[in-house]
């Protein structure tokens, strides 16, 4: 005798509910999409270990729409890197730990709480008067709140010292300037730009006593550390170093296309170019880009 089975319910619809908000809908289509009966079996299997390397790569992914200044992918990229925060949000929720709502209002939470120069305890606007404008005054401030929120978390001892509570999943470079930042607030640093440049200097050297030496893990610490100077370097200039090597990547992508097209034109092919032979067509191309630009290129 054959077993009842149960109705299937209404489809699941990509149309917005009748006055069904745009957040609203995109948490409802998340639930459907991982609803084990009907849902997509692909993100039916995700954890949150799984999903790490998408996470990143959006997050990546909007910072190279917002470089190249397109904000119609902007607003593309955006949505996929949302999708992440509410995909976790949903599988936070089916284990009963927390969901997108707890999300949203624990940020808004600390907002308040990290900006009391902007915000009275209750989260309502200060009077203008009342508001500091020094920025190295609010940053200090900062990050005297932050010590004491991973105080008030109790963490363990190592987690409370005085450069506790970077990512270790950060780019090493983000990470450095991020390190490097941190021990700034406590007062070791570099007294200017200068001083950096004399020791990014020091470290080749040493970079270069390595390599002659032929000593390949002394060759790699002393690598290691020239880039954590580079990386102080461009926090004292005042510039993201990750954006600069972003930019620097993207400069030379684009020389080496245009020499390869430069040679290509001459009838010749890279594999079949000598050293001397492509690096004059770079020479050319960053001549042409000079005179483009009415100025030298780097």
């Amino acid at each position: 005798m054959p077993q009842p089975t149960s109705q299937p319910g209404p489809p699941p619809t990509s149309q917005p509910a009748p006055g069904e908000a745009p957040l609203g809908r995109l948490l409802r289509l998340m639930a459907e999409l991982r609803d084990p009966a009907r849902g997509c079996a692909w993100d039916v299997a995700q954890t949150f270990a799984s999903i790490v390397p998408y996470t990143l790569e959006e997050a990546y992914e909007v910072a190279d729409a917002i470089e190249r200044g397109d904000l119609d992918d902007l607003r593309e990229e955006l949505g996929d890197l949302l999708l992440q925060v509410v995909f976790h949000a949903r599988m936070a929720e089916e284990a009963g730990a927390f969901g997108f709502d707890d999300v949203a209002g624990t940020i808004a939470d600390k907002l308040v709480r990290r900006h009391p120069h902007v915000f009275d305890g209750q989260g309502r606007l200060l009077p203008d008067a009342e508001r500091p404008r020094d920025p190295a005054e609010i940053e200090r401030l900062w990050s005297a709140i932050k010590a004491q929120e991973r105080a008030a978390r109790g963490e363990g001892a190592r987690a409370q010292g005085p450069l506790a509570g970077i990512a270790r999943a950060l780019p090493a470079l983000a990470r450095a300037e991020k390190i490097s930042r941190r021990a700034a607030g406590y007062g070791f640093d570099w007294p200017d730009a200068a001083s950096v440049v004399a020791k990014v200097r020091e470290e080749t050297d040493e970079v270069a006593e390595a390599l002659a030496a032929g000593a390949p893990e002394a060759l790699a610490e002393e690598i290691g550390d020239l880039l954590f100077a580079v990386a102080n370097l461009a926090r004292h200039a005042g510039v993201d170093p990750e954006e600069a090597l972003r930019r620097g990547n993207a400069k030379f992508e684009r020389r080496f296309g245009a020499m390869a097209d430069r040679l290509g034109r001459e009838g010749r092919s890279l594999p079949d170019c000598d050293l001397a032979t492509m690096e004059a067509a770079w020479a050319a191309v960053k001549r042409e880009e000079g005179g483009l630009s009415g100025g030298a290129a780097g």
